[in-house]
């Protein structure tokens, strides 16, 4: 039952099939081969699949994140960092850092945030000297750090697929995140020696008073976020929705650089990226429906029984075999296929699920990362016109430290357990 179903899955991915495309199809094979194919089911289950309330939190989490762009919420963020750090050797990558840590609380898509951040940091990089596949290579591990600092994309599809509070998610993700900006921080420190740069000029404490005053409405959104998930005031979705109407605020009203006009530009953008996320949740949960029908989730336990008395063994060989999916396939249907397969298994053997929604998502997000498939890498090859090769070359640094962050969580629980506990 797996190998026609993964198969078929990759058969029709190797035939250049886009993967939503793919999932339906496998999911065909699998009802073929269990001998219950009605294509009833496979309508319903992709109408029940893109019907749930928590997934509006990703249309809106979306929108906002097109509405700072457009908004100049995004090149504040940048230029508040740039006051601050700017001075330093090396300062244009310490803001790559910061400001992703803060685009992640802002939108929670890496694609996006690595888009937005590398449109604006590249030329700059380049023309300050900086060798630009280690520049593309850090602005891509940074933004990997949006799927596990809330609002996470990731986080709500996950929490949508295995039914785990999508509110303590985002609240066990804070720590981890912040864990992975300071692993990039420690790594450009020892590799921007070798940089022969020049360096920006440190502003006075005028300028920088000038430069928060400007970017706080900016700042503010993320408090608002995580104050009012951590309060109770709204739920992730409704977050979604705060977070998009601040942003039309501040970029309509406050900072002005948002017009009317440009509305109908952003809403079609932010809907076209929607509707290939949508399209392809509704794809993946009927793959995931067949799993549950075919009973796949007892026939793993039943594979996985020796490791099930030792969780930290366990733990290994599933982010192992993440690990390796993650090469050839996105975060996306990545969540949504292994989820309903994995979380069964994890339950059994009496891991904490939010803790393992942190390593798995962490695991997913440096799949990004991974040739040939990993998008940010394709999205950063593109932006800074360098080919696969170069990338690589400037990422491994970045890319081997987040690994040992995701080694540091399995090896010590704790990291996660012990911040949510006190933050929910």
């Amino acid at each position: 039952m797996i190998g026609v179903f993964v198969g078929s899955l990759l058969g029709a991915m190797g035939l250049g099939m886009p993967i939503a495309f793919a999932l339906l199809v496998s999911s065909v094979v699998l009802m073929f081969f269990l001998g219950i194919f009605d294509s009833q089911i496979v309508a319903q289950n992709l109408i029940t699949g893109a019907d749930n309330f928590p997934l509006m939190a990703i249309p809106f989490f979306m929108l906002a994140g097109e509405l700072m762009n457009a908004g100049g919420l995004s090149r504040r963020i940048v230029e508040m960092a740039m006051t601050m750090v700017g001075h330093i050797r090396g300062g244009l990558g310490y803001v790559a850092i910061i400001a992703s840590v803060l685009f992640a609380s802002l939108s929670g898509s890496a694609v996006a945030d690595t888009a937005a951040l590398g449109a604006i940091l590249i030329p700059m990089m380049a023309k300050s000297g900086y060798e630009v596949n280690r520049s593309s290579g850090l602005i891509a591990a940074g933004g990997i750090i949006a799927p596990i600092i809330p609002p996470s994309i990731g986080f709500i599809i996950f929490g949508v697929a295995s039914g785990v509070s999508i509110t303590k998610l985002f609240m066990a993700g804070i720590v981890p995140g912040l864990l992975l900006a300071v692993g990039l921080t420690v790594t450009w420190a020892i590799v921007a020696r070798k940089e022969k740069v020049k360096v920006q000029p440190r502003k006075s404490l005028k300028e920088i008073l000038i430069s928060i005053r400007k970017g706080i409405w900016a700042l503010f959104l993320p408090v608002i976020i995580i104050g009012g998930l951590k309060g109770g005031l709204f739920t992730p979705t409704e977050a979604a929705v705060v977070a998009a109407v601040y942003a039309l605020f501040v970029g309509l009203v406050i900072y002005r650089e948002l017009k009317v006009k440009d509305l109908f530009r952003v809403f079609v953008h932010a809907g076209k990226m929607t509707s290939v996320v949508m399209f392809l949740v509704a794809a993946a949960l009927v793959s995931s429906w067949l799993i549950t029908v075919a009973n796949l989730p007892n026939e793993v336990i039943s594979l996985l029984e020796p490791f099930m008395e030792h969780p930290l063994l366990l733990l290994i060989a599933i982010n192992l075999l993440v690990i390796l999916i993650g090469t050839a396939m996105d975060m996306t249907p990545t969540i949504l296929i292994l989820t309903p397969v994995l979380m069964p298994v994890v339950e059994h053997a009496g891991i904490d699920p939010v803790y393992f929604g942190v390593l798995f998502i962490l695991n997913n997000a440096i799949g990004l990362l991974t040739p040939p498939v990993g998008t940010v890498l394709n999205v950063m090859c593109g932006i800074s016109k360098i080919s696969m090769e170069d990338m690589m070359k400037g990422v491994w640094p970045f890319l081997l430290v987040e690994i040992i962050v995701l080694v540091l969580l399995i090896v010590f629980p704790s990291i996660v357990t012990v911040p949510l506990e006190w933050l929910t």
